[in-house]
């Protein structure tokens, strides 16, 4: 039978602080699934208190981009698009991904039924915790539980009201286009789509700036965090181990699910940058974004239509 008194040979009165880790998974989950779900609320993991930050994934970097057929060039300006481009991208390799639409909402990856399986799973458990809390009549363990809960809730609210479909420019129905984007680190990527699907996840804001009421719930939802690190030493060593292995085996759970994404085929490598973009510009049968891009000079272009 479980008790809940303490367990000889073990101290957990620290348990607490992992949930204080500056772990990125939750927000990698937001950057790629592009909002936060009221599922999330029963997904506990270290960092809690970053999934504001999502925003930041990023690194700060927005790549070139250029529009195959039509040879016009910007940059990638939505930071979660961006940063699942990092994630696939490979040095020295040309990765190809293609954007679908399901319902409104384009997406660049595939679901995998492994992820739905681990996150399913990861919020099954803070449910199955949550039942042995109670039956062990441990309420300080089941107390900062709850709290973890509320402040995952305060962060879902805030990024549901932050991530409103904003400005992406005029629609193009029906139309198809492809880009190539450059990444640091020489890692290339194409992305194929319809044109408003490639504008939604590329272009505008994804993020917008935090309003007086969601920096309040981002910062109450800090402060939850906090204080239920504070408060889990009073929970027994049971409920400590259990809240404990929770937030570890979540963020697990979690990491896993973030990184089984899908792409068109493998990445294809090259020797040498300038093959590939040769192999484009055949393809396209046209060189001014390679121009653009500052990819070949502008006296091989001229050299070549003289």
């Amino acid at each position: 039978m479980l008790q809940s008194s303490s367990i000889i040979g073990i101290s957990l009165d620290a348990a607490g602080l992992i949930a204080l880790a500056d772990l990125k998974a939750i927000s990698y989950r937001t950057a790629l699934t592009g909002t936060s779900s009221f599922i999330d609320t029963l997904l506990i993991a270290p960092g809690i208190h970053c999934q504001q930050r999502a925003s930041e994934v990023n690194g700060g970097e927005y790549p070139a981009a250029a529009a195959l057929t039509s040879g016009s060039l910007f940059r990638i300006e939505n930071q979660a698009t961006v940063s699942f481009l990092q994630g696939i991208g490979k040095t020295g390799h040309l990765v190809q991904v293609a954007v679908s639409s399901l319902g409104r909402k384009p997406r660049l990856f595939s679901k995998d039924m492994a992820a739905s399986i681990l996150y399913l799973s990861a919020a099954a458990q803070s449910v199955v915790v949550m039942v042995l809390l109670g039956y062990t009549r441990d309420w300080w363990g089941l107390g900062v539980l709850a709290m973890l809960v509320l402040a995952r809730l305060c962060n879902v609210i805030a990024l549901k009201r932050r991530t409103r479909m904003g400005w992406k420019g005029m629609s193009e129905p029906d139309v198809h286009d492809e880009l190539f984007i450059i990444l640091s680190e020489d890692r290339w990527v194409r992305l194929r789509g319809l044109v408003d699907d490639l504008k939604a996840i590329t272009g505008g804001q994804w993020l917008r700036e935090e309003s007086v009421l969601d920096s309040f719930l981002s910062g109450f939802a800090t402060l939850l965090v906090y204080v239920s690190a504070a408060l889990a030493g009073n929970a027994s060593t049971l409920g400590k181990l259990l809240l404990a292995c929770l937030l570890l085996v979540s963020v697990a759970f979690l990491g896993l699910c973030n990184s089984l994404t899908q792409t068109e085929g493998r990445p294809k490598a090259y020797v040498r940058r300038v093959h590939l973009v040769r192999e484009l510009i055949d393809e396209y049968r046209r060189d001014d974004w390679a121009i653009a891009m500052g990819l070949i000079p502008l006296s091989t272009a001229v050299a070549k239509t003289s």
